[in-house]
């Protein structure tokens, strides 16, 4: 337990959950895409869905989107700020099944056509759990440094990851990774004690059968 969990972030808006937990979800979108985003699709489930409007939701995952701190007193003008940057934006509902109350599906497409779909929930006190990224189920709260690198499944590739982190003096706190099968297309995610430099990100994009990594870093810092 920290001191987010007694007395909760610094943010703007009446709930934790449903504005500082958007924020965040926004915001880890908006990393994992790695570009300027040009349209969004917010799937917005269960509570979110029946209350968000009111508690301020939908301005605080656009606001995230935008790459806005959960502090930032511009997330109430999120929606006046996307339109003057010609961000094109939807917000709908769904059930999206066995998942907290608090979800959101992002999908987002960036000014380069890329495209990715994140699903995370809102726990409350402003902690956030992403549980998807495309067809990948996952799990990481985004708390600590965090690395999240797309690559094919291949025999040394945890082992290249971490030599690179290890030449750079980064220790990992946690690794998982997540695949579609043997050999098929899989995420790996890494948290960590210490930042990720760019340089030591390019490295790892370097590594044979990696198409890209992207670097969060810790959301309790805005």
């Amino acid at each position: 337990m920290n001191i987010f969990d007694i007395i909760g972030p610094v943010m703007v808006g009446p709930s934790s959950s449903h504005t500082a937990g958007a924020v965040r979800i926004g915001r880890v979108a908006r990393e994992l895409l790695g570009e300027e985003p040009k349209k969004v699709r917010f799937i917005l489930h269960g509570s979110f869905a029946k209350t968000g409007r009111g508690h301020g939701t939908n301005s605080a995952l656009l606001g995230g989107i935008l790459g806005l701190a959960i502090s930032d007193e511009q997330i109430k003008d999120s929606i006046a700020i996307a339109k003057q940057r010609n961000l094109d934006y939807v917000f709908e509902e769904a059930d999206l099944g066995l998942v907290h109350p608090n979800t959101a599906k992002v999908c987002l497409e960036g000014e380069s056509g890329n495209k990715i779909t994140v699903s995370a929930s809102s726990l409350g006190g402003g902690r956030i759990e992403v549980n998807s990224i495309d067809d990948a189920k996952v799990s990481f709260s985004a708390e600590l440094h965090t690395l999240v690198v797309f690559h094919r499944d291949k025999l040394g590739m945890i082992s290249a990851i971490s030599g690179e982190l290890a030449k750079e003096k980064v220790n990992i706190a946690y690794m998982k990774l997540y695949r579609e099968g043997k050999g098929e297309q899989a995420v790996t995610v890494i948290e960590s004690d210490q930042p990720i430099s760019k340089n030591c990100i390019q490295k790892i994009t370097g590594i044979e059968t990696i198409h890209r990594a992207a670097y969060i870093a810790p959301i309790h810092k805005g």
